[in-house]
């Protein structure tokens, strides 16, 4: 039996898609919304995605669907059912340690290298968004902080001069994404993370390098403690 558009996951993340802003192909807004559902756990680990129900409920060919569970299939995000269709791929325990640990290397260089490279007012953007992420954090919305928490460290990598280590960064964006949420989901740590970033902030005004690039790292570490833990608990139930 096919769920109801109530129930149903696929139908719930397509709310809204009609059609593809001007100058975005119908496959790249396929395949942009699916990605977002996914990332943002919209999408749970497990759900189906059938090439037909979607073509169908969007009213189009089933080529740009395809094309886009391709695309996503290429990210790892999706994987063939070998019932037919695509499922969206959950994290492993492996996932965790082997991202986390080429994070902590890879942001705290940049990190390093932003505190040695940038100009005095370039510190203004990240004095906002540590103000910004405070103010949601103080009213309890904590739904809003993971999208901050990315931009922070976005101005705070851009500042290292090094377009090669931040789209080396950017290419594990999505991966980032689904941890922050699990992070920033416990609010003593979603406080914990601002005070990292005030402190971070501290130090790039003194330029401070060495001190920059070790709080980057335990930030990091810190996140992987965490999330391994919602890991391990989420399979011992």
């Amino acid at each position: 039996m096919t769920p109801s558009g109530e129930h149903d996951p696929l139908a719930k993340s397509l709310k809204g898609l009609v059609s593809p802003p001007q100058r975005t192909s119908l496959g790249e807004y396929v395949y942009d919304t699916l990605k977002h559902a996914v990332v943002s756990g919209d999408m749970a680990p497990g759900t189906r995605m059938v090439e037909s129900r979607l073509a169908g409920a969007l009213g189009i060919s089933r080529t740009p669907v395809r094309e886009a569970f391709h695309k996503l299939e290429r990210e790892h995000l999706v994987r063939r059912s070998p019932a037919g269709g695509f499922f969206v791929v959950g994290l492993t325990r492996a996932d965790v340690e082997e991202t986390f640990g080429i994070r902590s290397i890879l942001e705290s260089y940049a990190a390093r290298l932003a505190a040695l490279k940038h100009e005095k007012k370039e510190l203004e953007p990240l004095e906002e968004k540590i103000r910004e992420y405070q103010g949601h954090l103080d009213k309890g919305r904590l739904d809003a902080l993971p999208k901050i928490n990315t931009e922070f460290h976005d101005l705070l990598y851009a500042l290292s001069r090094s377009p090669r280590l931040v789209k080396m960064i950017n290419d594990l964006r999505d991966l980032i994404f689904r941890f922050r949420q699990v992070i920033l989901k416990r609010e003593d740590m979603a406080r914990l993370s601002n005070e990292d970033h005030l402190l971070m902030l501290e130090h790039m005004k003194k330029r401070d390098a060495d001190k920059v690039e070790k709080l980057v790292r335990e930030h990091i570490l810190r996140g992987q403690d965490i999330v391994l833990k919602a890991f391990d608990d989420e399979f011992s139930k």
